[in-house]
């Protein structure tokens, strides 16, 4: 643990953040892996709505920091490229 009155306030302000980024990283997922169930059933309609709602979260992880706007983009795209060839 840090000495200095700084140094401990950064860490615990490191630790309140950790949790934060984990929970938003974890709605993430959880609708990341609901909308490739929804592609596996083969459900277009569900599966759109589904990417929608990912879209969104993606986004606002990044906005926030929690994700590189690269790897948001990426993830989308991988996502996406699932997404489109259900519907072809």
């Amino acid at each position: 643990m840090a000495e200095h009155g700084p140094a401990a306030k950064r860490h615990r302000q490191s630790l309140k953040a950790r949790i934060h980024n984990r929970s938003i990283r974890s709605r993430v997922r959880s609708a990341q892996r609901s909308c490739l169930r929804a592609i596996a059933a083969k459900d277009k309609d569900l599966a759109e709505q589904r990417f929608r709602e990912v879209a969104k979260l993606i986004d606002t992880a990044a906005g926030k920091g929690v994700y590189h706007k690269n790897t948001a983009a990426r993830t989308k795209s991988r996502l996406q490229k699932k997404l489109n060839s259900l519907i072809v």
